[in-house]
This record gives structure tokens, sequence and C-alpha cells, in this order.
């Protein structure tokens, strides 16, 4: 998880801080080899308070079994997003198809062949999505090594702190990097117009004021005479047209309406 540059430590240490006092049991996992499988939180804060023991339960798993263990333990758990998992899930895939390969060769097929035919290798990508848990199909184990190659790595970043989704991540990647992080930029842009836009109709209904559209238009007319470039129009995803007045119009237009601003 260190070389994946993410240890999703930080909502563990979070609950484990809030419990605290609470005497909630330790529960912290390891291998014969000192690996943790689970219980990050409550061994970094047991270094935090200085003590030198904690009590864990030792499960004989090789490398490979561990992190198995690890994904499946942690799937319910916040920040194991789907692209995590999948992500962690790839780094056993060599350990995946040597064992299908073994599998086949003891079943008496394909002896002495040094790869697996193509059956197989969709074999090892259904078995890395279920290792990865919800959310991680064959389909988007594939979405997500089509990233990995050819993602910039703000599109990673993101899919790793779950502000975008793989589906949408790999649809940008036939792009140029510049062209993706432009992408994903109007992305984030239209999400937080869609939040504001919500908010701001969540608002009105509430507070029943109503302006008007013609005025608001006017408006903004010569607000754009005035200062060319000032007023912006995109395209947006709802079924109704929404115009967006900024703080600096505000005032002047609910003025011109006789009305107060609230």
């Amino acid at each position: 998880m260190e070389e994946l540059g993410w240890t999703g430590l930080i909502d563990e240490l979070n609950d484990v801080a809030r419990l605290k006092d609470h005497s909630v049991p330790e529960q912290v996992l390891i291998t014969t080899d000192g690996t943790i499988l689970a219980g990050f939180g409550h061994r970094q804060i047991a270094l935090m308070d200085g003590r030198e023991e904690i009590r864990c339960i030792e499960y004989s798993f090789s490398g490979d079994e561990a992190l198995q263990f690890i994904i499946i333990h942690h799937q319910p758990q916040r920040g194991w997003n789907a692209f995590i998992r999948i992500r962690l899930a790839l780094t056993i895939e060599p350990y995946l198809q040597q064992k299908a390969l073994e599998n086949m060769r003891a079943g008496g097929r394909y002896k002495g062949l040094a790869s697996l035919p193509k059956t197989q290798h969709i074999d090892v990508r259904k078995e890395i999505a279920r290792v990865a848990g919800p959310g991680a199909c064959a389909r988007n184990v594939s979405n997500v090594k089509t990233i990995l190659r050819s993602a910039h790595t703000k599109l990673i970043e993101a899919l790793t702190d779950g502000k975008l989704r793989i589906n949408c991540a790999v649809s940008w990647c036939k792009l140029p990097k510049s062209q993706q992080v432009e992408q994903f930029t109007n992305y984030l842009w239209e999400r937080t117009t869609q939040k504001v836009i919500r908010q701001a109709i969540g608002r009105s209904k509430k507070n029943k004021t109503d302006i008007d559209s013609r005025a608001a238009i006017d408006m903004l007319h010569q607000q754009e005479a005035q200062q060319p470039g000032s007023v912006m129009v995109r395209a947006g995803r709802l079924q109704h047209t929404v115009i967006l007045i900024g703080q600096d119009l505000l005032p002047d237009l609910l003025a011109q309406m006789g009305l107060k601003l609230t």
C-alpha cells in the first residue's frame, strides 16, 4: 500500500481515537512474519502512546494470501473504494496467473505451457474482481489496468480519493494527458455547479423569493456589454434552464425589483 502511495489510515486512526475511551477490544491481526493484516489504527495509536506491546492474533499466510485477506477484510471501510481495492488486487495478478497455470498442468491440460491461454486470463481477471469485492467487476479490472497505463496522475489521485469514478476516467484515457486534465477540470466545475444549483433551488423554495427572469437576463446583457467575458454560459445536464447570479450583481438586481437580500 505504501508503494501505491496510499495507506488508508486516516479514517481508521480517527475511529480508534474516538473509541479509545470506550474500552473497545483491540483488533490487531498479523502474519507470522509480522505483517499487519488489520488494526493499523490500533497499532499506530499504541506507538503514539509509547506502548511497547500490543496483543495480536497471528495467521499463517504467505505474502499474496495476506494481501487478499487485507482487501477482503477492509472492503466495508471508508476510503477503500473500488479503484483502491482493484489496484491492490492487481499486485497479486502474477500469483493468480501462476496458480491458474499450475492447476491446468495438474489437470493434465497444456503440459509444458509457459503462459496462460486467453480464456484463463479472463478467469484470472474474474478472480481479481472477486478479491477486490463490490464494484470490482471483471470489466472494471481491465479499466483500472488501462487507467494505470494511460491516465494522467491527477486522474489517478482523484480516483484514489474517491473524487472520480472508474468509468468516467477510463473514457478519457484515449485523449492526450493534457486534455485528460482539461476534461477532469470541467467535470469538477460541473459537479460544483450542480451542487450550487441544488442548494440555490432549495433555498429559493424555502425563502419563496422569486427573481424575475427577464430582469436577470437584461442585467446580464448589460454586464457583458460593459465587461466582455464577465458572464459565463455553460451547458448542463439539467432538464431545465437555471440562471445563477453572482454575488457581485445580486444586490443590484434585487434592488431593481424592490427585494431585499436575505
